[in-house]
């Protein structure tokens, strides 16, 4: 009986991890709580997923994201794209170092987007246009335009190239978008460019006459973009709240023009696979095990020496459906650093290990046994274990060295060459010694 309840005990454990793993306390701040309702099978799924949400209007004199020193939550959702300021100690600054801490964001803007947004949107390296604009495109618009060619039809061949975070493109749907369009820093590398515009598009007013340049033109229009931070936290950006819409979900597509028609569009799978991501229940990494041994030996040595044969293997685990599983690639490499890199070579997948071998360089000094792995759509993954190195002891040392042979040769060649005169000098008589 006892060892069934500490098995139940052990069952509950492993849940209650998993359960952890997806899912987590989140705040959901709404220009109004009607979008709780226009918006119901998003948080309906979400809640599905394991997530508790608190809903609150973002101007609320109460809100705040820390308690004695705490965060309450561990992700936020602003879905107000309309607010000027946020109420109580929420803030641009209190947002942007939730970030820092690891919290992870997701923003959904509109036509009418308000300073807060914009703000937080320039701390994270894209630029919204401004209130009042939106994406128009004369050619890839839905048959249901009010006339003003803004509900656009995405096509799904302008993805981002990454299944971890918009899924599998090839069977979605073409996405229905109504919205402002971004521009993001190219010069951000932690930026990603998920969704853009056709070639054909462009961010304006639909109601004013076009006088000067847009504000973003063509594929240089952002409809999604996220960042991910140097600490994997994770923020999410689209230029339109209706993408999330039981309307737009619900909704069939046909691009005017074009006789194919979608009974359902793309925005339920892809704001699934979107939100999956940005709240890390997708494409995430860490490490396992670790372990590193000379050829031959089965523990690790309290110090290697110069040209010791080296075996390094790591456990790589990836984040699947709320558990742990192994990750599958052919890309991971292993450094040997000292201050930079000695050998870099690719690493084996064997069984649930990726082991590398080789043998460690004639430098001793401090080393360190490093895989830095960067991959789009994934957390940064890097793991350092450091090692000592030291020289060959002078019982180590060949006897003979194959270098050394003339060397050799000669010294045994004066030898004999002494051995041969001392004979002849004490032995050889000259003829003046004969007797008469």
């Amino acid at each position: 009986m006892a060892f069934r309840y500490i098995l139940l005990l052990f069952s509950l454990l492993v849940s209650t991890v998993d359960f952890a793993l997806c899912g987590g306390e989140t705040l959901v701040l709404v220009d109004n709580l009607a979008t709780r309702e226009t918006h119901s099978l998003f948080f309906k799924a979400l809640q599905e997923r394991g997530f508790q949400l608190t809903f609150r209007t973002a101007d609320d004199p109460a809100l705040s994201l820390t308690k004695y020193g705490e965060y309450l939550y561990k992700h936020l959702i602003l879905f107000c794209p309309s607010v000027e300021e946020f109420g109580g100690s929420v803030s641009v600054a209190a947002i942007t170092e939730f970030v820092d801490n690891g919290g992870n964001v997701l923003v959904a803007t509109s036509t009418d987007v308000g300073d807060a947004i914009r703000d937080f949107a320039v701390e994270c390296g894209l630029e919204i246009d401004e209130a009042g604009s939106n994406v128009i495109d004369h050619l890839n618009y839905d048959v249901n335009d009010d006339g003003h060619h803004t509900l656009i039809v995405a096509d799904t061949a302008n993805l981002l190239s990454a299944q971890t975070i918009v899924g599998n493109k090839a069977s979605l749907n073409p996405i229905l978008f109504e919205g402002t369009g971004m521009i993001s820093d190219q010069n951000n590398p932690l930026v990603l460019d998920i969704l853009m515009a056709s070639s054909t598009a462009y961010s304006y007013n639909p109601s004013k006459r076009i006088t000067e340049y847009p504000h973003a033109v063509g594929k240089n229009t952002l409809l999604i973009s996220a960042l991910q931070a140097r600490n994997n936290a994770r923020v999410l950006f689209t230029g339109s709240i209706a993408l999330f819409s039981d309307k737009f979900f619900r909704s069939g597509v046909q691009k005017a023009g074009s006789s194919q028609k979608f009974d359902k569009s793309g925005n339920e799978a892809l704001s699934v696979a979107l939100s999956k991501w940005v709240f890390k229940e997708e494409g995430v990494l860490r490490v396992g095990k670790v372990e590193h041994r000379i050829v031959g030996e089965k523990n690790a040595p309290a110090a290697y020496t110069v040209m010791d044969d080296v075996v390094y293997s790591v456990e790589i685990e990836r984040l699947k459906d709320g558990k742990w599983v192994a990750y599958e690639a052919n890309d991971v490499q292993l450094e040997f650093v000292r201050i930079d890199p000695f050998i870099r070579t690719l690493m084996k997948k064997d069984g649930n290990k990726y082991v590398a071998k080789f043998k460690i360089p004639d430098v001793y000094g401090v080393f360190k046994f490093v895989i830095d792995y960067s991959r789009i759509g994934f957390t940064h993954l890097h793991s350092s274990t450091q090692v000592s190195v030291r020289p060959l002891q002078h019982t180590q040392y060949e006897r003979f060295i194959r270098s050394a042979y003339p060397y050799y040769i000669s010294a045994f060649s004066m030898m004999f060459g002494v051995f041969l005169f001392s004979c002849i000098f004490l032995y050889h008589k000259d003829g003046k010694d004969k007797p008469e």
